[in-house]
C-alpha cells in the first residue's frame, strides 16, 4: 500500500488556491482509498473549511457550477474537468432513510469525516500535512476489512444504500466485512425498500460485475434475497441429478464467478435458473427434472429487469439469454449458420459464453461439452471469417431481383428470399445470382 499520494496538477492547483487564501483544503473520500491501494481515482473530491460563498469568491476566475451550493458543494471546473469541493458540515436527521433533513457547515475537518459511510471512504490527504484518519480507516484497508463509522445500525437507518455500498465495496475489492458491520446489513436490509429503483440497480450492478461478487451474494444472501425474493427458493434447494453437484443457489453463484465482468453475462446467470424450483419433478428413480424452467426463469427475469428500471435494450437482451440458455449446442456448420441468422453475431456468442459459465458450474459429467462449445465458436469465427452468407442482406439476390421476375410484391417476396436463404445455408445451391434465380423461376412457376 502506497503511503504518500501523487496529485494530480489541477488537483494540486486546488489546493494551493485554497490555502494561499487562508483555508484549509483535504483530498477526501474514495479518491483518497483509491489513491492508497495504488489505484486511479475515477474522481477527486476536496473538503475545506470555506463556505460557499467563499469558495465562489475564491475561484471566481475560473468555470464553476454551483448547483450544489446550499449542500455546501462548488465544482471548479479546470481543463474542461470539475473537481467538486465541500465545505465542512454535520448532517441533520435522515428522515427518509437517505437524504438529511438539514445540512449544517462546521469548522472541524473531524466533525465532517465523522458523518461519512465507512471508515475506508472516511479519511482526508494533504501533501504537506500528510493522511487525517479519525477512524481506523488505514487499518481497515491494511487488513481488507469493511466497518462503518460509529454505530452501524445508525448508519444505515441515516441511508439504507449504504448497506449494498458496502456490499459493493467488499466484492470491488475482495474486503470481507466486519460481524458487526454484517450483522447490522441483515437486520436493517428492509430500508432499501425506500431507495429509488434508479440507485439501487446502480449500486447492484457494480457489485455484480466485481471481482469478489459471488463471495458476497453468498455471505450475504439475507440482503440479496431481500431485494429479489423470487431468488429466495433458490437457496438450498437441491437439485437430485447427475448433472449437478451444487443447490440451485450455489450453481448460480459458481456459474457467475466462472463468467466475465460483463453486466449483461453476469445478470444472466444470476437469473438463469431462477425458475427451476417451480417447475421441478422427480422421477421413478428419484432423479430431479425441471421442464420448461428456462420459460419461468424467463418471466423472472422479466420482473426483476422491469422493477430496477433497466434500459429497454439491457433488458431484453438478459432476458433472451436467459430464455435460451438451455440451447442444445450442435458444431455443425449448418446449425451454427441457422443460430447466426436467428440471434446474430453478438448474441451467439453471448449464448456460448453462457453456456460455458453454466457448464463450469456443473458435475464433472457435464465437463465434456466444454469442447462442444470451443468447436462451435471455431465454427463460427470461420463462417463469419470467409464472410458465408447465413442472413438475407449477404444472399445474392434481393427483392429488386424477384420483381424483375414478375414476383409480385408482398408476404410471399419475402417468403421466396428466406428460402433462398435456407437453400444456401443447407448447401443446395451457391451463393451466386444465376443459380438462385434458377432455383426461384422453378419455384415460383
Amino acid at each position: 500500500m502506497r503511503k504518500s499520494i501523487t496529485l494530480p496538477q489541477d488537483v494540486q492547483f486546488v489546493l494551493d488556491r485554497l490555502e494561499q487564501s487562508g483555508y484549509e483544503g483535504f483530498i477526501v473520500g474514495g479518491c483518497v482509498r483509491d489513491a492508497l491501494l495504488d489505484k486511479t481515482p475515477s474522481d477527486w473530491d476536496v473538503t475545506t473549511n470555506a463556505l460557499p460563498e467563499a469558495l465562489c469568491e475564491i475561484f471566481s476566475d475560473l468555470p464553476t457550477i454551483t448547483i450544489g451550493k446550499q449542500h455546501g458543494t462548488v465544482a471548479v471546473v479546470l481543463h474542461g474537468h470539475p473537481i467538486e469541493i465541500t465545505t465542512y458540515r454535520i448532517e441533520g436527521d435522515y428522515h427518509d432513510h437517505r437524504h438529511p433533513s438539514s445540512v449544517s457547515f462546521t469548522t472541524s475537518l473531524r466533525e465532517d469525516l465523522a458523518r461519512r459511510d465507512f471508515t475506508i471512504n472516511a479519511m482526508a490527504y494533504h501533501p504537506k500535512t500528510g493522511l487525517i484518519d479519525c477512524f481506523g480507516g488505514i487499518a481497515d484497508l491494511l487488513h481488507g476489512k469493511i466497518r462503518t463509522v460509529g454505530d452501524p445500525t445508525k448508519r444505515f437507518q441515516e441511508d439504507g444504500l449504504r448497506i449494498l455500498r458496502g456490499l459493493r465495496f467488499a466484492g470491488q475489492l475482495s474486503f470481507s466485512i466486519m460481524p458487526e458491520t454484517k450483522a447490522a446489513m441483515r437486520s436493517q436490509c428492509s430500508l432499501l425498500r425506500h431507495i429509488s429503483p434508479e440507485r439501487i440497480q446502480a449500486e447492484f450492478c457494480k457489485l455484480l460485475c466485481s471481482p469478489g461478487c459471488s463471495d458476497v451474494l453468498r455471505e450475504n444472501s439475507h440482503v440479496i434475497f431481500s431485494l429479489f425474493p423470487e431468488l429466495h427458493p433458490m437457496e438450498h434447494f437441491l437439485q437430485n441429478t447427475p448433472y449437478h453437484c451444487f443447490d440451485v443457489w450455489e450453481h448460480t453463484l459458481h456459474a457467475i464467478a466462472q463468467t466475465p465482468p460483463d453486466l449483461t453475462l453476469r445478470f444472466t446467470m444470476l437469473l438463469h435458473d431462477s425458475g427451476k424450483p417451480a417447475v421441478y419433478i422427480e422421477d421413478e428413480q428419484g432423479v430431479g427434472h425441471f421442464p420448461g424452467h428456462a420459460k419461468y426463469s424467463t418471466a423472472i427475469a422479466e420482473q426483476i429487469t422491469a422493477r430496477l428500471r433497466m434500459d429497454n435494450k439491457t433488458s431484453q437482451r438478459i432476458c433472451l439469454l436467459v430464455r435460451h440458455h438451455d440451447l442444445v449446442l450442435q458444431p455443425e456448420e449448418k446449425w451454427i449458420k441457422r443460430q447466426l441468422n436467428r440471434f446474430g453475431q453478438e448474441v451467439f456468442f453471448q449464448l456460448l459464453a453462457v453456456h460455458r459459465s453454466d457448464t463450469l458450474a456443473q458435475s464433472a459429467r457435464c465437463q465434456p461439452r466444454l469442447q462442444t462449445i470451443l468447436d462451435c465458436a471455431a465454427i463460427a469465427r470461420e463462417i463469419l471469417a470467409q464472410q458465408q452468407c447465413f442472413q438475407l442482406r449477404d444472399l445474392a439476390v434481393n427483392g429488386k431481383d424477384l420483381l424483375a421476375l414478375g414476383i409480385p410484391p408482398g408476404p410471399e417476396l419475402g417468403q421466396l428470399l428466406n428460402q433462398l436463404l435456407a437453400a444456401v445455408i443447407d448447401g443446395a445451391v451457391p451463393n451466386e445470382k444465376e443459380p438462385l434465380l434458377a432455383l426461384i423461376r422453378k419455384k415460383w412457376n
